[in-house]
């Protein structure tokens, strides 16, 4: 399968500046994997405080990019759309490391290979790389909820 430009990604993500964290999806096989970027610049709004002499991507927003592509790799491969009877849900995350940092003017690789599912929980293997240089590795763990208390 192809990938799919920002238009198509917000269709699969509720995220919305400065909170959706994937600019493209590069490549994606349902059931399988995934690979999308992001396009790291000096504009994000958390490079203000983090650290202003040396801005660096918090960790906890790659791991959140690679959730954000979990999810979307998940909805494409059940075939259904996110909407206000279905939500992706971020279950836990193990193993996570960090190898270096990533700064503006970076392009975050986003990997994500599914492992399996167990009781509706699926499992993904992920890794963030710049320049083919590992960033950043997680295993991680999400699953889609059927919203049934709308009025």
């Amino acid at each position: 399968m192809s990938g799919m430009e920002i238009q198509e990604i917000m269709k699969y993500l509720p995220h919305r500046y400065p909170f959706l964290l994937v600019d493209r999806v590069v490549d994606m096989v349902p059931n399988e994997k995934i690979t999308a970027i992001k396009n790291v610049t000096i504009n994000e709004p958390f490079f203000v405080g983090h650290f202003p002499h040396f801005p660096v991507m918090p960790g906890v927003l790659i791991i959140e990019a690679m959730a954000q592509v979990a999810a979307i790799l998940s909805f494409k491969s059940r075939g259904v759309m996110p909407d206000e009877n279905y939500s992706l849900l971020f279950a836990g995350i193990d193993n996570v490391r960090f190898k270096r940092p990533v700064t503006p003017g970076d392009t975050l690789v986003l990997e994500l290979t599914f492992q399996r599912e167990v009781r509706s929980i699926w499992k993904y293997s992920g890794i963030a790389r710049v320049n083919g240089d590992l960033v950043a590795q997680a295993d991680m763990m999400c699953a889609i909820k059927h919203n049934t208390n709308n009025a």
